[in-house]
């Protein structure tokens, strides 16, 4: 059966709690003991999309010189439906950010400032300790391990990671808007 672009969007749509999982894991990962996490949501939506696609993840180690084989993707994770994303706008984006922000901020895990018109992402001490036991369960231990190596890969700026996501990931730009991605 071939999925529609209607179907996949509606399959990832009903799964809410699973990226609000993966941001907090991903929050955890890039925290800081004196700044922000994350500053900017540009910057949260190009690193959760090589955190929530592992075929773009693996692709964008490879780019960073990690060898294939150093690289936490596990084979069934290459293909499953969740591999699949939609090019939007401003490319990788998912239209929800600002709602998974203000979920995790009205459930006291993430605090969000702004500097100017940057937003600043952090996780609060109920939110770390939560973010903690996620990175812990089996089923989330892969997600966590490529958050860490995100961090030691690709801490850079938003305007660093979108060229690097460009530069590495060219067929993203040339998609029309609303088009599957497909690994």
């Amino acid at each position: 059966m071939r999925l529609t672009l209607a179907d996949i969007v509606t399959s990832l749509d009903r799964d809410e709690p699973v990226h609000l999982a993966r941001m907090l894991i991903l929050l955890l990962a890039f925290s800081r003991p004196d700044d922000a996490a994350i500053h900017g949501i540009t910057k949260l939506a190009k690193l959760d999309f090589l955190l929530r696609y592992p075929s773009y993840f693996e692709r964008a180690m490879v780019a960073r010189g990690v060898a294939p084989e150093r690289v936490p993707v596990e084979p069934y994770e290459r293909r499953s439906v969740e591999a699949t994303m939609v090019r939007y706008r401003f490319g990788p984006w998912d239209h929800r950010y600002r709602r998974f922000i203000n979920i995790l901020s009205a459930k006291g895990l993430a605090r969000v400032d702004t500097d100017g018109r940057t937003v600043r992402l952090s996780l609060t001490a109920r939110g770390m300790e939560v973010a903690a036991a996620l990175a812990e369960e089996d089923a989330t231990k892969p997600l966590a391990a490529r958050a860490r190596m995100l961090r030691q890969r690709i801490d850079i700026g938003a305007t660093d990671i979108m060229k690097f996501i460009y530069a590495t990931f060219p067929e993203i730009a040339t998609l029309a808007y609303d088009e599957a991605i497909t690994p």
